[in-house]
């Protein structure tokens, strides 16, 4: 199983010019440039142009000290304020969603997401991948990161492996796009909310299922929603899975697969956890292509069918936590 490349919420890549920062924030580019020259604040990287670039780190600390000022504080004091509490290990930077402006809710209309999303493809297959951090920027400013994970990050993970199935994308090109958007999605969980005071969600693909697009998708969305997650990724043996259920004692289980064989071997999965099969703790939850497109693989399948696409699958998800709570 290829490991998971561990994530910091205070090592975000620096990835936002100062335009996107300044939507993102609605803080404008003088009093960004003002506070940077007397404060020292933000921190700011500057590319081999001199141009800001900015992480989502900086994006979160900014937000935390427009919402002091917007409490009455002055800007010295809220500034300092947060560098003390950073210095104390009292501060915990959960992402703001301040309500968009007018201009941010027409900046990327729903029928224009397409766009976007062409762009993206494009630029990963091409390997560009700053033109890609900036298209990610440009969408950012206008929507959330859950919004653009079902509507850009979702749709881009579908088309690249389209492509591969269609042999007009090589293996390696495949990985290189599609590893990029794992670590956006990584990313994004870093820097999600503190999680709820519950039992972990556990997410894992079925044994010889290396297609985990879905799952990290739905991982990140449910981290974003404050669940706590245990992502055990591709590939993972039932022996395995069945072992760490029985230690984490998580509140909820989710499996996917993708294709016949991984769905067949999925299946097996009552014969390790009888107890759940006959307690129903904890539930266990399946998805995945191959049982959207031969639905007859449902009536072979123990446990609660997610639905056939992400957003009615968080939506379930959440619907079996409140009634298994």
């Amino acid at each position: 199983m290829t490991p998971l490349p561990v994530v910091s919420p205070g090592s975000d890549k620096s990835l936002y010019n100062i335009g996107v920062v300044a939507r993102m924030t609605g803080i404008s580019l003088a009093t960004l440039r003002a506070w940077e020259r007397r404060y020292r604040f933000p921190d700011s990287e500057r590319t081999a142009g001199g141009h800001r670039l900015y992480s989502e780190r900086e994006i979160l600390r900014l937000r935390w000290v427009k919402q002091r000022i917007g409490e009455g504080m002055q800007t010295a004091q809220a500034i300092q304020a947060l560098k003390y509490q950073e210095s104390t290990g009292q501060l915990i930077l959960a992402e703001a969603r301040p309500e968009p402006t007018e201009a941010q809710k027409l900046a990327i209309p729903a029928a224009h997401i397409h766009l976007y999303e062409e762009r993206l493809v494009t630029a990963l297959i091409s390997q560009k991948f700053e033109e890609a951090d900036a298209i990610l920027g440009d969408a950012l400013a206008a929507s959330s990161p859950d919004d653009l994970i079902l509507t850009l990050i979702a749709p881009a993970f579908a088309k690249i492996g389209q492509a591969w199935e269609a042999g007009t994308l090589n293996v390696a090109v495949e990985h290189l796009a599609t590893n990029y958007l794992r670590q956006r999605l990584l990313l994004w969980m870093a820097s999600a909310p503190p999680p709820k005071s519950i039992r972990p969600i556990v997410l894992a693909c079925a044994p010889d299922e290396w297609h985990e697009g879905g799952l990290l998708i739905l991982s990140a969305l449910l981290r974003r929603r404050r669940f706590p997650v245990d992502y055990l990724g591709q590939a993972v043996p039932l022996p395995d899975l069945a072992a760490f259920v029985r230690e984490s004692r998580p509140s909820l289980v989710v499996l996917t697969a993708m294709t016949e064989n991984s769905a067949l071997q999925m299946i097996e999965w009552p014969h390790w956890l009888p107890e759940a099969v006959q307690t129903g703790k904890p539930p266990i939850a399946y998805g995945g292509r191959i049982f959207a497109l031969q639905p007859e693989w449902r009536l072979r399948m123990a446990g609660a069918y997610l639905g056939d696409d992400l957003r009615t699958g968080l939506d379930n998800l959440e619907r079996i936590l409140a009634q298994s709570s």
